[in-house]
């Protein structure tokens, strides 16, 4: 790892939905665009850079309302953007989300010829993503948005999805979400786990050194300077069966919220098993001062607290003792819930889509996202626990188990079958926003 310098990003030129966290609550959209005119798909990238929030802009007029854009690699070709240019982008990029499901687990019913179309498909160019506050304001900012592209025959909106976070930020499964995010060197914006040191830049930006002294370019460098890689991902969650599988293993609804919060890592509340080992504490799970403010080498290195299987401890391993570095794979992940709650206590699948919009940042596909889906999701070999997948979003087909430590005899729950299936994905590169006008200025 290289030492600690001082660096400074070029905040005015990256987009704010790299680094920002995002509100509280909030109302998001996913626009995809499909460009059958280059010259109509460049004049949007052109009005894009306009309308895109920087993140120097973090106490803009508008405010919490903001508005990204980031591109496939269909997307670049259909722009025109040279070959030469187009094979400077990671490799993974360039073959796309559908092509690498098996290494993310995306198989059986979660495989791309199940996806919901048309996600997955050579037709998805532009990936547009607004929040605000409410539904109303965010209508508001698709408003101001639209003859960006409404006057662009050539260009044609194809999919949409309507996400919001509630004011409990919690996600369908019941649990707050959005709790963690790295500090960033250089960003000015403070991590949630004050005992992490803060990642290099070039972790999450292209152009910037990461934490093994790399730099991450294209050619031309302008095009991808301030830029990063943006994973989307629609995630059906179901959520009577997690609910009927929890009451089905459990003795008690005591009992049944304490095997929750060992599947997870941590209460419904957000409050962590490492910091409330044995009952839910509200108040902490509420803190965003305390509650990602925990280690785990030093006092549950065995996982008798936090179990190593469980989905936030295999998301990040912090200080644990497993294979390979863990600052090498951390990720900015958020996630949006789409489609109405599944009412308390019902336990039948009402036929409802819920689930929620996932979104990975980072300047490295490979050793970040695929690395943590497939090495860390769904197998277990780095913290000595074999086969075993995440007993949350793991590619589970209903022949595996999850291990609680426990004294004197561990606890194994069996039979875990598929919480979360996948509907579609796309891997898509979010430019900076010299890098939209430099597409936007493009010639023939």
């Amino acid at each position: 790892m290289t030492g600690q310098t001082h660096v400074t990003l070029e905040l005015d030129d990256i987009q704010r939905g790299v680094l920002s966290p995002r509100p509280t609550p909030y109302a998001a959209t996913y626009i995809l665009f499909r460009i059958d005119d280059r010259v109509h798909g460049r004049e949007l990238m052109r009005r894009a850079s306009t309308v895109v929030t920087s993140a120097a802009d973090s106490m803009s007029p508008l405010g919490e309302t903001w508005v990204s854009v980031a591109v496939t690699y269909h997307g670049l070709k259909a722009l025109g953007v040279p070959q030469e240019s187009l094979d400077t982008f990671a490799w993974e990029f360039r073959q796309g989300m559908a092509a690498r499901a098996k290494v993310l687990g995306d198989i059986d019913e979660s495989s791309p010829e199940n996806w919901e179309p048309p996600l997955g498909t050579p037709d998805v160019h532009v990936v547009l993503v607004a929040l605000a506050p409410d539904s109303a304001q965010l209508e508001a900012a698709i408003d101001r948005v639209r003859p960006a592209y409404d006057a662009l025959p050539g260009v044609t909106a194809i999919w949409r999805q309507n996400c919001h976070a509630l004011p409990t930020e919690t996600e369908p499964f019941g649990y707050r979400d959005g709790i963690s995010h790295p500090a960033v060197e250089g960003s000015g914006i403070a991590g949630s786990n004050q005992l992490e040191v803060p990642l290099k830049a070039g972790e999450f930006v292209l152009g910037y050194r990461d934490e093994i002294g790399g730099l991450q370019t294209t050619e031309p460098e302008v095009l991808g300077r301030n830029g990063t890689y943006v994973v989307f991902r629609k995630l059906h969650q179901r959520v009577a069966l997690f609910r009927q599988y929890l009451k089905d293993n459990s003795t008690c609804p005591e009992d049944e919220e304490l095997l929750a919060a060992k599947i997870m890592g941590r209460w419904r509340s957000g409050a962590p098993l490492a910091l409330s080992p044995l009952h839910d504490d509200p108040d902490l799970g509420a803190d965003r001062r305390r509650n990602n403010n925990f280690l785990y080498a030093q006092d549950d290195p065995a996982g008798f607290t936090t179990p190593g299987g469980c989905h936030v401890r295999r998301g990040n391993p912090r200080d644990a003792s497993v294979a390979g570095a863990p600052r090498l794979h951390r990720m900015i992940r958020r996630g949006t819930a789409y489609g109405p709650p599944l009412p308390k206590g019902v336990l039948v699948d009402d036929g409802t889509d819920r689930g929620l919009m996932f979104a990975f940042v980072g300047a490295h596909l490979g050793r970040q996202f695929e690395f943590v889906q497939s090495e860390w999701m769904n197998d277990g070999v780095f913290f000595g626990a074999g086969k075993a997948r995440d007993p949350v979003i793991g590619s589970n087909d209903g022949s595996g188990d999850f291990i609680i430590p426990r004294r004197p005899v561990r606890r194994r729950l069996q039979a875990l079958p598929r919480f979360v299936v996948t509907r579609g994905g796309e891997y898509c590169f979010m430019p900076g926003l010299s890098a939209l006008r430099w597409l936007g200025d493009l010639q023939d």
